[in-house]
């Protein structure tokens, strides 16, 4: 196994009409969960990736899993509950603006992971571990699980790969921050962005942000300024990688796409520059249509969108 992550995935109900949700009377299913975007778009560009959790014992828990496993990711770990339903979300969607998101995933069947439920000679085999700040949100249970990953991937040598994905509709910033900095010590890789480097840290300087993450102890750090790009730092090195120019639809999964194409360079043992450039490609291609997931490239599509492959359009 290649890349290995885990979280809470969910049912997202995505409206066919913009405005408030009570005038709102069709929407579309799909699947939403950082922890599986990062998987699919991973196993999509080529990689041996896995992903696990726990899953309501439902008609939405067995779409999870055939979706995900559908594309290609391991989820022969991931666990069933009749205890908990599994959780769902829904969008609201107002023209030119982000939209709200609704959440209905308070004490679901994936914040009823335990360390039980773990197997951890599946976790020693990776040689990447993908974790998200969303994780530790959803229950204690949760949080015991993320830093027993960590403790089990320090042990055995595994890359610890972060991102920070802070959501404030699921605990307080104060809560998050003490638990997020921990995680982040214990990082080889971290994916923070400009806004969480300022509620993590107390500075949107990308250069102020990735020097405090290095003297914590990170070995790469990857600093996503959006349109613009990412600047990425290691001990030798920093360097700037221009975003690229798109009209974008939807930039909800975009950052978890710029994570696997970056993950994906470092297993290929890229320069920072070419791990950008491929983080950049899949972020970019994510915003180019509508849902979280529905855009991640196929490396032939990604290298024909970065200009690195001929295309024969007809």
């Amino acid at each position: 196994m290649e890349v290995l992550t885990f979280g809470e995935s969910m049912v997202l109900f995505n409206p066919e009409l913009n405005g408030p949700l009570r005038y709102v009377h069709n929407f579309n299913k799909a699947l939403a969960g950082a922890e599986s975007n990062v998987a699919i778009a991973l196993a999509r560009l080529g990689h041996e990736v896995g992903w696990f959790s726990k899953l309501g014992n439902d008609e939405f828990g067995r779409y999870i899993q055939n979706t995900i496993r559908g594309e290609g990711v391991d989820v022969s770990r991931a666990r069933f509950t009749s205890e908990a339903n599994t959780g769902l979300l829904f969008k609201e969607r107002f023209s030119g603006e982000n939209p709200n998101v609704y959440y209905y995933r308070k004490d679901s069947a994936a914040s009823k992971l335990t360390i039980e439920d773990l197997d951890l000679e599946y976790i020693k085999s990776a040689k990447i571990i993908h974790i998200t700040g969303i994780t530790p949100a959803l229950s204690e249970s949760m949080r015991n699980v993320v830093f027993e990953v960590l403790k089990v991937a320090k042990e055995n040598g595994v890359t610890i790969s972060f991102d920070p994905n802070i959501r404030l509709k699921l605990w307080t910033l104060e809560k998050a921050k003490t638990v997020l900095l921990e995680i982040a010590k214990m990082a080889d890789i971290i994916f923070p962005g400009q806004e969480e480097g300022e509620m993590l840290l107390g500075t949107s300087d990308e250069k102020e942000i990735a020097d405090k993450f290095m003297e914590m102890g990170c070995k790469t750090v990857v600093v996503k300024l959006g349109a613009e790009g990412c600047y990425v730092v290691d001990k030798e090195s920093g360097v700037y990688v221009e975003g690229f120019k798109v009209k974008t639809v939807d930039t909800v999964g975009a950052g978890d796409g710029f994570a696997a194409g970056f993950l994906s360079g470092i297993l290929k043992n890229l320069s920072l520059k070419e791990c950008g450039q491929l983080g950049n490609g899949v972020g970019a291609m994510a915003t180019l249509v509508q849902g979280d997931m529905e855009g991640y490239p196929y490396l032939d599509q990604l290298m024909a969108f970065m200009g690195k492959k001929k295309v024969v359009d007809r």
